[in-house]
């Protein structure tokens, strides 16, 4: 059985992931900087404390995983929000600890895991973005930023690995019924009178909506697709 790492695995959209990935037969590993050791026993997977913006410790991660277990999947989800101000009084140093945490992360994952499964001739990457990496969302200028940033990187790396038998797809989650599309509402409606902005006949979609596509993109039913940017939204970026 090889194993999938999930980074942010302790989060909503992590834990989702983690459980189905777990259900369709992978070894997860669950890596957070909190403790997950409750929710690795339930899956019957492994519990890693990392922080994916240190590079030793990413490659110490990958390193590990792949000689006890042999590493199948990476999927690089861990992230944060940011602030919730207009662009030209948003903090600099917010801006920096959001890049770092939902870019830099996703730079190291793919550094320490590509060489890994180009060796093996197969395996899957897939990058949490965002519907917001395809569009502009006015006053989160950081995680706005960080998200297209991950969309290019997952196109990068597609090209790279591109004939390898590997693949690195992006999946982009529109508003999910999560802790943080909860705080950028209210952040929003603080600022602005309004929520966050969306078609208003789509309704919020679940993690485990999130977790499906996951688990599609890093399975053989999704051999040939390398490069994709998996929009997850109901139709919002469409309405």
């Amino acid at each position: 059985m090889t194993a999938a790492i999930v980074t942010g695995g302790a989060g909503e959209i992590g834990a989702a992931i983690c459980r189905r990935l777990a259900r369709d037969g992978w070894k997860v590993v669950v890596v957070d900087r909190g403790c997950a050791t409750r929710l690795a026993a339930e899956i019957g997977g492994e519990a890693r404390r990392a922080d994916m913006t240190d590079r030793e410790e990413v490659e110490a991660l990958v390193r590990e995983v792949a000689d006890r277990h042999g590493l199948g999947a990476l999927v690089n989800n861990v992230g944060v929000e940011g602030a919730v101000r207009p662009l030209e009084a948003y903090p600099e140093d917010v801006f920096e600890r959001v890049m770092r945490t939902n870019v830099h992360s996703v730079f190291l994952g793919l550094r320490a895991a590509l060489p890994y499964l180009k060796e093996r001739g197969s395996g899957a990457v897939v990058n949490t973005a965002s519907t917001s990496g395809i569009r502009g969302r006015a006053n989160l200028a950081g995680y706005v930023a960080s998200k297209h940033a991950v969309v290019g990187l997952t196109k990068v790396a597609a090209l790279e690995v591109a004939g390898t038998g590997v693949r690195v797809n992006a999946v982009l989650p529109g508003p999910i019924e999560t802790r943080m599309i909860r705080a950028i509402n209210e952040e929003t409606q603080a600022l602005t009178g309004t929520g966050v902005n969306r078609a208003a006949t789509v309704p919020y979609g679940r993690v485990d909506d999130v977790a499906a596509a996951v688990a599609h993109l890093v399975s053989p039913d999704a051999r040939h697709l390398n490069g994709a940017e998996y929009v997850v939204d109901g139709g919002g970026t469409v309405a």
